[in-house]
């Protein structure tokens, strides 16, 4: 069975008399440990993709299976229980909180499961290790460089051990060499089995996915396997 399943997706917003599509009839199959970009002009639905897939919208019409839920018309409570046990979030502007230190910063999404603050450290410190930055537990954002910043957004989005990590432009603020670095970072997480999918414009981002959607006008133009 597929990790995720998407049956005839539509998003449409009303804008004045006008109905924009956003998304328009989009049906997909994610395997589990698939490493896949959505790319595309602006505006050609990746982003409301993105939004559909991390459960942070719905969908206006379609399926949406998840781990063999239907997610598509959950109840945000629901939605934000799921979005913090199956989804790990990467942005482009990192969402780091500024006076909290590396540690506590990934440590923040297991505050709604329960553990306690022993095994949210743990857990934490080995998210960090993963990402090669357990000596930089305590340090604040500010103290931290662009890529190591976004070591840390990494290392959070891992630490509730996620099915899906959902990366949005997540090299779109580093330079050449720390783009490098992370994408390398990436490909090594794929390798331990990790499932990601990443929204990008970027060609040399995109070239690191095993599987490329194209985007173009809320509908899926090509779907390619490397």
């Amino acid at each position: 069975m597929s990790l995720i399943e998407l049956s005839h997706i539509a998003k449409h917003y009303t804008m004045g008399d006008q109905t924009v599509k956003a998304l328009d009839d989009v049906s997909l199959s994610i395997a589990a440990n698939e490493f896949i970009g959505f790319i595309g002009a602006s505006g050609s639905g990746k982003s409301t993709m993105m939004n559909i897939l991390g459960c942070l919208d719905s969908p206006t019409l379609g399926e949406y299976y998840l781990n063999g839920t239907d997610v598509a018309q959950l109840p945000e409570s629901r939605l934000a229980e799921i979005r913090n046990k199956e989804i790990g979030f990467i942005f482009q502007s990192f969402n780091l909180l500024p006076r909290a230190s590396a540690l506590q910063n990934v440590m923040q999404p297991l505050i709604y499961r329960g553990f306690s603050l022993a095994t949210r450290k743990t857990l934490a410190i080995e998210a960090l290790e993963k990402v090669g930055l357990d000596t930089r537990a305590n340090h604040l954002p500010n103290e931290l460089s662009g890529g190591q910043r976004q070591r840390v957004a990494i290392a959070r989005a891992l630490v509730t051990r996620p099915s899906i990590l959902l990366a949005d432009e997540p090299t779109g603020n580093l330079d050449s060499q720390t783009t490098k670095d992370i994408m390398a970072l990436f490909d090594q997480l794929h390798k331990e089995g990790q499932t990601i999918i990443m929204v990008t414009h970027e060609p040399e981002i995109a070239a690191h996915c095993l599987r490329t959607v194209t985007m173009k006008d809320g509908k899926v133009l090509r779907d390619q396997h490397a």
